[in-house]
């Protein structure tokens, strides 16, 4: 009889995940599929479909249940990826311009689709603080890639110090500049060619912010769980302030930790230089 009631505990639970999974799927809306022939079609289904799991793997279910996808297939491409953005609007979106020629592993194996999801989980910042909304989806990409085993985690630690590296490079690079604070050359990226250093610097703010989530043991330890809550409770349709969701991040984690290093950072001239420590805490 205890059997019985086991095996039937069993099923009620699996049922419920099954339909809590249901709930959380989110539906994709392609826009420009039929620009591609039927074979082309479904490797790309699969390749976006691909990219929202693995990113909701990592990051939870979106709130918003529709994502539009914007497909701007290429003829000639160096790469399978060679650029994306997000659409914002009353559901956030996702361009993708793509070689119609890749191969789904190539589709997946690119890091861009990862990158451009992540955005969906953090508002629109102003653009002086464009450093940390590209310093996190650079951050989370990684993670993504990892948990989804699409690279191991020595070969995230690898892209990240030498994405660092690139980083510092740029950084010494604009270093001439009359105002060379991050703020400045967030504001003013693509004129001054500028993107190593705003997206490598924002990655930094949150190896060093994670780290200090586990040092003060706070309620949630990692970025990723942190953006998690975050977007299940909190995010925001209209523009913010970096100020404004770094201070949603500290209610959440019930620290000061994201507050304290902005008033670091953004006034920076110079790259970060981060320890052992900070790359321990990944």
């Amino acid at each position: 009889m205890n059997i019985i009631y086991g095996l039937a505990f069993f099923i009620l639970v699996c049922s419920q995940y099954s339909l809590a999974a249901r709930l959380a799927h989110t539906k994709v809306d392609f826009v420009g599929l039929s620009e591609l022939n039927e074979g082309q079609q479904i490797k790309v289904k699969s390749w976006i479909n691909h990219g929202i799991d693995a990113t909701q793997k990592t990051l939870g279910p979106l709130i918003q249940k529709n994502v539009p996808i914007y497909l701007k297939p290429q003829y000639f491409a160096f790469e399978a990826v060679p650029w994306a953005e997000v659409i914002r609007g009353e559901q956030d979106g996702v361009e993708l311009q793509f070689s119609r020629y890749a191969s789904l592993k190539q589709l997946k194996n690119d890091w861009t689709l990862y990158h451009e999801l992540a955005h969906l989980y953090h508002p629109l910042l102003n653009y002086e603080d464009f450093w940390l909304s590209e310093g996190l989806a650079t951050f989370l990409q990684n993670q993504i890639m990892k948990d989804s085993g699409i690279i191991t985690y020595d070969n995230m630690m690898m892209r990240l110090r030498a994405g660092l590296e690139r980083g510092q490079s740029n950084t010494y690079r604009l270093s001439h500049l009359q105002d060379a604070r991050l703020a400045s050359v967030s504001s003013n990226m693509w004129q001054l060619k500028a993107q190593q250093r705003v997206y490598w610097s924002g990655v930094a703010f949150f190896l060093e912010a994670q780290y200090q989530l586990k040092l003060q043991q706070a309620k949630y330890k990692t970025i990723t769980e942190l953006i998690q809550a975050y977007q299940a409770c909190c995010k925001v349709s209209e523009q913010q302030s970096g100020r404004q969701f770094l201070t949603e991040l500290d209610k959440l984690s019930k620290t000061a930790v994201f507050n304290n290093l902005y008033l670091k950072y953004k006034n920076r001239t110079n790259f970060p230089k981060l320890k052992q420590k900070h790359f321990n805490a990944m």
